[in-house]
């Protein structure tokens, strides 16, 4: 599999980064030992680069199957950390849970969170930038949904990586079209910035049109690795067949036929609204005769992060 460097880092990564989000607790909910074997397996297949996140909950696996392996991968992970004491917490959980002494890259999580973010977030920025000179952290940046954010992560100098959203058909873009997005992400990737790419699938909407989406954000020839979330031993082949030049178009129905989607469950919702704030992409609709949310299909990118965010677990995959 190809192996590019991410931007000016100096980290080398394959084009196929392991996104561990869809294994954990806000989407499959494997158990400790399927997902262990699950990256483990992504490993052995070739993919040298993880990501994860904070919110994910998957740190366990991951460690596990480093250990079962003996093959160490680059990781990114991400928090919502605003403060600095906020931050620094979550750099000390990754490394406690991870078993290392460093993290490949620590990025702002700030999915549909504005221009301002960088203010914002100035706290939990400085401490990554502190904990990247003292050789905790060896690279900095922000995943976002948002083209102004990526157009200014651009020209900043503590950006180091850059994760955006951009697919085919535009599919939780925020402030802006897909060309909007693909302006952006030159703009960065021009800048010698690490352009990793997410929701190239749209969270799974674009599933059945597979190649024309991966073949899509690919043809761009404006990253150096895409994140694939991966649930399965199958899904891993599937993903690292098609990046080795293989691809089994029918393998894609049974893929398709486990395909998630998410629904609020009017009896238990309670109408506190919590949902709406976490959701990235501003899917979930709110009935104010009824006092109850609802998932909007047509926007719902299947990322689960509204379940974790429901005091009353009124939010189901089903």
């Amino acid at each position: 599999m190809e192996k590019k460097i991410l931007g000016k880092t100096g980290i080398e990564v394959t084009e196929l980064c392991f996104g561990a989000l869809p294994m954990g607790p806000l989407q499959k909910n494997l158990d400790l030992e399927s997902a262990t074997e699950v990256v483990a397996h992504a490993l052995k297949r070739g993919i040298n680069f993880v990501d994860t996140a904070q919110l994910y909950r998957t740190y366990d696996p991951i460690r596990n199957a480093i250990k079962l392996t003996g093959i160490n991968p680059v990781i990114s992970t991400k928090s919502a950390a605003a403060t600095y004491e906020e931050m620094e917490r979550a750099i000390d959980e990754a490394l406690r849970s991870l078993d290392r002494n460093y993290i490949d890259i620590f990025f702002l999580h700030a999915a549909r969170v504005d221009e301002d973010v960088f203010e914002i977030r100035k706290g939990a920025l400085k401490c990554l930038t502190d904990y990247k000179a003292r050789g905790y952290i060896k690279a900095i940046g922000i995943s976002t949904h948002n083209v102004k954010v990526v157009e200014l992560a651009a020209s900043r100098d503590d950006m180091d990586v850059i994760f955006p959203l951009i697919n085919l058909k535009g599919l939780g873009i925020l402030n802006g079209s897909v060309d909007d997005m693909r302006r952006a992400i030159e703009k960065a990737y021009r800048a010698g910035k690490g352009i990793m790419i997410m929701k190239a699938l749209g969270g799974g909407a674009l599933l059945q049109d597979y190649r024309k989406a991966m073949d899509f954000v690919r043809g761009l020839n404006l990253h150096h690795t895409i994140a694939v979330g991966m649930v399965s031993k199958e899904e891993v082949d599937f993903n690292v067949n098609y990046f080795n030049g293989i691809y089994e178009e029918e393998k894609l129905s049974a893929f398709s036929r486990e395909q998630k989607r998410f629904i609020a469950v009017e009896s238990l919702c309670k109408g506190c609204r919590s949902c709406l704030n976490a959701c990235p992409n501003m899917a979930i609709d709110f009935d104010e005769e009824k006092k109850k949310a609802r998932i909007n299909p047509e926007k719902c990118l299947t990322c689960g992060y509204c379940t974790s965010s429901c005091p009353e677990f009124a939010i189901r995959a089903v």
